[in-house]
């Protein structure tokens, strides 16, 4: 493997999901320290998405052996971050883009003779089990992960794991939690939304402790596990100690210049609410997704934290964005 960023010398590097809010940034960041990268793309807004970032584009999708083995060739490392991530759906869609589709990008990576595989994973594979406080890397998946996305990662992340050591692959998982920041595409547009139909309520009043990650510090955490992540472990990142939840979402929600709501809605009839929604999405021909279900009040109506003391220890990671500095790029 020709050597990285700490010593000097570029790498070849293949990403899945580079016109996504982690990919973009991660594109731009291995570009600007000199490496070459190219991204799996599914459109022409994407190929274009990622050509601005800094990679060149390669047309295809994961459910694509060919085109993966063919980005991959001559790669030194992989990056996969593309995922179904949604609240609702098929499970056969789950399965296929977050299992079958992991699975591939293992195969190929292998097949490609890559040295090393860095997946970006989730604390919400555990939800279904006890709360996640101080959630850290020696807890195991509960046997009935409630919802299909954090059942499908988890078992994604369990065949990346397996792998490691297979045709001289180093594979290494990042769990990365609440990624937040400049350019999200995901968790901010979808607050927005719920605040301009007047629909966004603080669960149980907000006041719940949560950790969060921003999208500065997830590239830092998966630039130094391709460097120095030991083969076969997970690694949690987040921005240091937990804050509570209603600030941090305020403050986020006033970089952008909105200003945060004030309705609150107990957690027990929000979650009596969703057992009932999700259950009429499933009987009836419904469209759409149900508006409350259990799996987001787990992640964001009660603590979420976890530890991120071993990626400090083993990696050097700092998490050089604070939640001012991140706050304050959202402004810019």
């Amino acid at each position: 493997m020709t050597q990285g960023h700490y010593t000097g010398f570029s790498m070849r590097v293949f990403v899945t999901g580079g016109s996504g809010f982690v990919g973009r940034r991660l594109i731009a960041t291995l570009k600007a320290r000199g490496d070459e990268v190219r991204a799996l793309v599914r459109s022409d807004k994407a190929a274009e998405t990622v050509r601005t970032a800094g990679a060149e584009p390669v047309s295809g999708d994961l459910d694509d052996a060919e085109a993966l083995r063919r980005g991959m060739e001559g790669c030194d490392a992989v990056v996969h971050t593309a995922a179904m991530v949604k609240a609702w759906g098929s499970r056969e869609e789950f399965f296929r883009v977050n299992v079958e589709g992991t699975q591939r990008v293992v195969d190929a990576a292998r097949a490609a003779k890559v040295k090393v595989l860095v997946h970006v994973g989730t604390e919400a594979m555990f939800v279904g089990g006890k709360p996640i406080v101080q959630a850290d890397e020696t807890w195991t998946r509960p046997e009935k992960p409630l919802g299909l996305y954090p059942l499908t990662k988890g078992l994604a992340e369990e065949r990346v794991l397996a792998a490691n050591g297979q045709d001289g692959l180093r594979t290494v998982v990042v769990r990365p939690r609440l990624i937040w920041g400049k350019g999200d595409t995901s968790l901010l547009p979808q607050i927005l939304e719920s605040v301009r139909k007047g629909q966004f309520r603080w669960i149980g009043g907000g006041r719940h402790l949560t950790s969060t990650c921003n999208v500065a510090n997830v590239v830092e955490g998966i630039l130094l596990a391709l460097e120095k992540g030991r083969g076969g472990q997970a690694y949690f990142l987040s921005d240091g100690p937990p804050v509570e939840f209603r600030a941090f979402m305020t403050q986020m929600l006033g970089a952008v210049g909105v200003k945060a709501p004030e309705g609150e809605l107990p957690y027990g009839v929000a979650r009596l609410l969703a057992v009932v929604a999700e259950t009429a999405w499933r009987v009836l021909p419904l469209g759409g997704e149900p508006p409350l279900q259990r799996f987001i009040l787990r992640l964001m109506g009660e603590e979420v934290t976890v530890n991120d003391a071993k990626a400090r220890a083993e990696l050097g990671y700092v998490g050089h964005m604070t939640r001012e500095a991140g706050f304050a790029e959202m402004r810019s």
